[in-house]
């Protein structure tokens, strides 16, 4: 998910507002351009896909396009950085100057996250990527973590190879001039990363038969991407990212206080209200403190909490008494790396996520470990390939231990600041299905849980409604494809056609409605009808993920199709 649930306009200016008027008509040509294609009417598949194949073409942006250098939730000129081992070339002052933009380089390089604090910088920026890339939804210029994962399925998907190793490039760009596969190309991510798919996007490519040239061009690639995948790994095992001595990680910020995308104190202030409203709820997010501090205060409270002088937000972060701890900040932060914000399952708004070691995080990373292994095995590196096995089965093996809960047959994130697992289920429990990390009768189990998950439209996040995006009754594309592909890859292959035909039947049956894709829809009543109630409440049109995971279950219904018709050919009789 993308941080922009606590952007608000500041003050006033005529850049400011030139540009809040441009995010607002582009967003809005977006929706009608794209709507012309499907008007309220039956569910036709075949306008949905007409529409897909024009969003990728909306959706793309690149340093060239003047329109993608501006940021909506920043309200001063737009800055470019570039990585300060570039020299200021006569094409990026062609960019300054023709987008009216400020084209500044990094103040050092840097090796890895939180080696440059954004908070010294004097104004927030864009960070420069050298190929084309695919946004999320209409308003964002940015190329978001764990959404380009999905995204790039979609490019294969639909044939559109170079567009998808652009993709692949610029994150292997960000992971050599950056330190890793950022939140997003924003300076104020420059303390986070989101869940790792770098490995399983260079795979998607590697295994495509059109994105090399010829075996030799592929075998130079993979020399060049195999040390910083390795790179981009290493993030997650610092020891910001262990979760304590369980051998597993977690996801952590590198920054503390609010956020720095953060323009205000509303989403903040909402949190305070809400745990005061509901004291038996609150897991001690909670301090005591003065609105207007005096100095001796402050000073506590900027370890206690947040640094009020030297943030405007923390400074308003404030209701009846009460200001933010420095872990709920943390928490805050982590959640965002996790990509799930806002959510109630790690705790009220997401506030203890630094807390868990993360089934679907540490899947992710088993994955990428054998993902790894291969590299390492194409390149002729034996060393490497034993280091990645052992690495792959060490944390399974910690994994077995700490998330699988034989006892509610299913895995669950474990809190090992407390030292006890979850006591609720999350639909991340599928991620060891997509990883081959499960054995055939914990697999089994788990695909037991799916009454705990499956609704008329698609899988919800949980069975916890909160009010919330990351639960009940909403689904995303992006968990609802890891878990039917992790079904499909074990056998359970009814199971997973009859979720894909749900999803993309929710898919066609909303565009139908109002003809548009979102970022998430209501499972229980299979359409885009999201009313969340706490945190980012905004459906965003687009919508990059959407699209790609209906692309890639209609392969799953098509597959299932083929083999069907096959089997009547076989056998003499008509499917």
């Amino acid at each position: 998910m993308k941080n922009i649930q606590h952007t608000a306009c500041m003050n006033a200016s005529p850049f400011a507002s030139t540009h809040r008027t441009g995010w607002r008509l582009a967003t809005l040509l977006l929706s009608a351009t794209l709507a012309s294609t499907a008007m309220a009417a039956k569910p036709d598949p075949a306008k949905t896909r007409a529409y897909i194949d024009k969003a990728w073409t909306t959706l793309t942006r690149s340093m060239d396009d003047c329109a993608s250098l501006a940021d909506p939730k920043l309200l001063t000129r737009p800055v470019l950085y570039v990585p300060s081992q570039f020299p200021m070339s006569a094409e990026l002052g062609q960019i300054g100057k023709r987008c009216n933009v400020d084209v500044r380089a990094l103040p050092k390089a840097i090796d890895q996250l939180g080696d440059i604090d954004a908070t010294t910088l004097p104004v927030q920026g864009l960070l420069y990527l050298p190929h084309p890339y695919v946004v999320p939804g209409g308003f964002f210029n940015e190329m978001y973590g764990w959404d380009s994962y999905f995204i790039m399925l979609g490019l294969v998907a639909d044939h559109r190879i170079d567009l998808a190793r652009d993709m692949v490039d610029n994150a292997l760009f960000e992971v050599q001039y950056y330190g890793g596969v950022l939140n997003a190309n924003r300076t104020y991510y420059l303390s986070r990363s989101q869940p790792p798919f770098l490995s399983a996007m260079m795979v998607a490519l590697l295994d495509d038969p059109a994105s090399f040239h010829n075996t030799e061009e592929k075998r130079a690639w993979l020399e060049k991407a195999y040390p910083l995948a390795v790179r981009n790994y290493e993030i997650w095992t610092r020891s910001e990212h262990r979760a304590g001595d369980t051998g597993l990680a977690r996801y952590y910020d590198l920054g503390s206080g609010p956020v720095l995308e953060a323009q205000d104190s509303e989403f903040y202030r909402g949190v305070i209200k809400w745990l005061i409203a509901h004291p038996s709820e609150n897991p001690g997010y909670l301090l005591k403190a003065s609105e207007h501090p005096d100095d001796a205060e402050a000073a506590r409270l900027k370890t206690e909490s947040c640094d009020v002088r030297a943030s405007k937000v923390c400074a308003g972060n404030w209701v009846d008494g009460y200001r933010l701890t420095a872990d709920y900040y943390h928490g805050d932060r982590a959640m965002r790396e996790s990509g799930f914000d806002t959510n109630f399952h790690f705790g009220p708004f997401g506030g203890s996520t630094h807390h868990y070691a993360a089934v679907g995080l540490n899947s992710l990373l088993y994955r990428y470990e054998l993902d790894l292994h291969d590299f390492a095995v194409q390149l002729g590196k034996t060393a490497d390939a034993e280091r990645w096995s052992q690495a792959a089965a060490a944390r399974k093996a910690a994994m077995n231990k700490y998330l699988w809960r034989p006892e509610s047959g299913m895995y669950r994130d474990y809190d090992f600041v407390a030292g006890k697992p979850s006591d609720a289920p999350y639909l991340t429990t599928f991620y060891l299905l997509w990883a081959g990390a499960a054995s055939k009768e914990q697999a089994a189990s788990v695909r037991g849980k799916l009454p705990l998950f499956e609704l008329p439209g698609g899988l919800a996040m949980d069975n916890l409604p909160s009010g919330v995006q990351w639960n009940s009754p909403f689904g995303w594309a992006p968990t609802n494809w890891l878990a039917v592909s992790g079904l499909d890859a074990y056998g359970f292959h009814d199971d997973a056609q009859r979720i894909a035909k749900k999803f993309d039947a929710t898919i066609d049956r909303s565009f139908a409605a109002d003809g548009t894709i979102r970022e998430k829809y209501n499972m229980k009543l299979g359409n885009a009808d999201v009313k969340v109630t706490a945190g980012y409440s905004q459906n965003v049109i687009g919508f990059g993920w959407t699209n790609a995971v209906y692309l890639k279950m209609q392969g799953v219904l098509d597959g299932a199709a083929e083999k069907s018709s096959a089997a009547g050919k076989a056998t003499g009789t008509t499917p």
